[in-house]
């Protein structure tokens, strides 16, 4: 019993001996050589602690300058991150994906029908006949078949169709060039203008002036002149020739055809409504007669 109450006694005493935990037995050792530069260590380590919390209201500007590096610092450790308008759209609406797709059509139907565009194409035999349909709607061509047709008319009535009908190639030759030069569209197989393209002004694919030509000549003497059933079916027949010989000789989209064929319309329709009278087109008549005959 004496012996169980003493080492009772003794865990109970060392219990209460806090210098005797293993925390504090360096506090027990005696102080050794390294003891002040550890101790000068401490301190500074309390003294730049304390420091900032001192300084804090002499240095605000400071602050404000470690902000913006921090938000500097925070871009650039987000690469990821891609401004606005580098971001690519990933939820377009429906009206983008409709025209992009009828685009993709069309760019597909129209090299597919471009069966002329070169010699070795599968339709490569019949290119010189294409071009030959294509030459029949070349604008200069009907300008100057009709400033011919002019000078040899003799009738009132036939000078002032073919007069009306010369100011409607005029029309569609300078707005078609208008056009073309603010879309600035090319064909499906790029290729370059040739000599009576410059001339007309036909460098581009959108809109096509074959198809508004065509188009605009044949409702044209539809309209005023009096032909036969057959050769009013071949009238029409040759001007939807014209315009698809564009296409198979891989020059015109179809939406350019098509595009083609409403501005010929259009401009019918225009020139229906500003008509020339006869006497209007008597007295421009003998304007340019006079004109020629002073510079001969």
């Amino acid at each position: 019993m004496p012996s169980s109450s003493n080492s009772v006694r003794s865990r109970t005493r060392d219990r209460n001996n806090v210098l005797g935990r293993p925390e504090f037995m360096s506090l027990n050792q005696p102080m050794r050589a390294g003891a002040p530069a550890a101790e000068n260590r401490a301190s500074s380590r309390r003294l730049s602690q304390i420091k900032p919390q001192t300084s804090q209201s002499n240095e605000e500007p400071a602050d404000t300058a470690g902000v913006n590096n921090n938000n500097k610092d925070k871009d650039k450790k987000e690469p990821g991150k891609m401004p606005e308008e580098d971001c690519m759209l990933l939820n377009p609406s429906f009206k983008g994906i409709a025209m992009n797709a009828l685009l993709a059509i069309d760019i597909s139907l129209s090299k597919r029908m471009g069966v002329c565009a070169y010699t070795s194409s599968s339709w490569g035999g019949c290119r010189s006949m294409v071009a030959l349909l294509e030459l029949t709607g070349f604008g200069i061509t009907w300008i100057i078949g009709t400033i011919v047709c002019l000078t040899r008319s003799n009738t009132l009535a036939g000078q002032e169709v073919l007069v009306n009908l010369l100011l409607a190639l005029l029309l569609d030759v300078l707005t078609i060039a208008g056009v073309q030069r603010l879309v600035k569209r090319r064909g499906p197989w790029e290729m370059t203008p040739g000599f009576l393209d410059y001339v007309s002004m036909d460098m581009y694919s959108f809109p096509a002036a074959h198809a508004s030509r065509a188009a605009m000549v044949s409702k044209f003497l539809l309209s005023h002149l009096v032909l036969a059933v057959p050769l009013r079916i071949l009238l029409v027949l040759w001007a939807f020739l014209v315009g698809v010989s564009r296409v198979m000789l891989g020059k015109h989209h179809l939406t350019d055809m098509v595009c083609g064929f409403v501005l010929g319309l259009l401009h019918f329709s225009l020139m229906e409504n500003v008509w020339l009278s006869s006497g209007t087109c008597q007295t421009l008549i003998s304007i340019s007669t006079f004109s020629w005959g002073a510079f001969s």
